[in-house]
């Protein structure tokens, strides 16, 4: 079964084919800069090389068209014709409460995430975009919608409910949503697989972190807890989102630098974060350079970065009533090896004791790197998102 994977942006479209028999990725690459000069398609080959298409790409039709001839030229092909493909799975951001699992996008299916436009304005639409461009191009075929919300939704009232008057949220389903969910969800089933152990009884947290990020509390395989709210802004601080802030600091602002809402989402969403405290960037392989030169605000803000990872842990073990592994995934969690170091220090009260010296030799693989007398297994585990939108939607088309 051969499943092309679509993550559709604004301005952007990033794919993956696979062939589901072997998960063999039969070709991957991406799209940038929609709508603007400039457009091309960035592929990469077998052997890792790098080829980059130019193109103008008005809008997303155009875009998914030309990953198809991509897929199927006599140079750069992975299909002899279309036809080979069995379905797409698209990313979907936001599903709201209407979506605990993946679905088959019929109508009733794209209505209701339609509806959810208001909760991801600049994602929803895009995903559907991408959902349109496919229809129009080869009808009939089948597509499934996996949703970054939806492994969030078993949390319990009381962990997802903001304190604010009860018909905000009856009005406009203002709630703790979480995103990163297919991400959270591949690897706390894959540390299971890998570790030989089940979910049941197991209490697993989970760390995505890269220049988005957000942490995970997980038992018996399903979420009771997740770090991001609403939209992606909550938790965790990340590359150019200041994470938790006191809304009371954010009326203060918007006083006294004149902001509307607009400016101050922009702020707050574009501007803060690693990028807003050092002053240097959202990348933290430059932050890592400015410390190394010995810039104060860059060292700040790294510091800042790593306490937030290691208090959302310390609350999640709360949460848990203890905790069994901790996973590390993600950009940062999975190649840089002082973010693992620094968001586990001071944790040997849980029972968290590191394998410093194996620690600095993982990067992006799969690997225990506690002590085989630690409690608490911390484990690397390389993210698959992708992977797991194929394969919900290969049993979706098998059901």
């Amino acid at each position: 079964m051969k499943i092309l994977v679509l993550n559709c942006g604004s301005s952007s479209i990033k794919y993956k084919l696979f062939d589901m028999t072997t998960k063999e990725i039969l070709a991957q690459g991406g799209i940038e800069k929609i709508g603007l000069k400039g457009s091309f398609l960035k592929l990469t080959l077998p052997n890792g090389e790098k080829v980059i298409l130019n193109k103008d790409i008005p809008e997303h039709t155009v875009g998914v068209e030309f990953i198809f001839q991509t897929l199927t030229s006599e140079q750069y092909g992975a299909l002899k014709s279309l036809k080979e493909l069995d379905a797409v799975g698209h990313r979907i951001v936001h599903g709201g409460e209407r979506f605990s699992e993946s679905v088959i996008l019929n109508k009733e299916a794209l209505d209701a995430i339609t509806a959810c436009n208001d909760l991801a304005p600049l994602h929803n639409p895009a995903n559907l975009k991408g959902v349109a461009a496919v229809s129009a191009l080869l009808p009939g075929l089948p597509q499934v919608g996996v949703f970054d919300t939806a492994f969030h939704q078993t949390m319990p009232d009381y962990a997802y409910m903001y304190a604010i008057p009860y018909e905000l949220y009856e009005k406009y389903g203002i709630r703790r949503y979480g995103f990163h969910g297919t991400s959270h969800r591949y690897v706390s089933k894959r540390v299971c697989e890998f570790l030989g152990i089940q979910p049941e009884g197991t209490r697993i947290i989970t760390c995505h972190v890269g220049n988005g990020g957000s942490v995970s509390a997980i038992k018996d395989g399903k979420c009771i807890d997740t770090s991001m709210g609403l939209t992606p802004l909550e938790g965790l601080m990340m590359g150019t989102r200041s994470g938790d802030i006191d809304a009371g600091a954010v009326t203060f602002i918007m006083e006294k630098e004149g902001l509307n809402a607009t400016g101050v989402s922009n702020l707050l969403n574009k501007k803060s974060g690693l990028l807003g405290v050092s002053g240097v960037s959202s990348d933290m392989r430059e932050i890592q350079a400015a410390v190394d030169a010995g810039n104060a605000k860059a060292n700040l803000a790294q510091t800042m970065y790593y306490y937030r990872i290691k208090k959302y842990i310390g609350t999640y073990a709360a949460a848990l009533g203890g905790v069994d592994v901790i996973v590390f995934t993600g950009g940062v969690g999975e190649n840089k090896d002082d973010s693992r170091e620094r968001a586990c220090e001071g944790l040997e009260f849980m029972g968290v004791k590191l394998d410093k010296e194996l620690n600095k030799t993982i990067h992006g693989e799969e690997a225990v790197i506690s002590t085989p007398d630690s409690k608490v297994k911390v484990v690397v585990i390389p993210t698959d998102e992708e992977l797991m939108i194929a394969t919900d939607t290969m049993t979706l088309l098998r059901k």
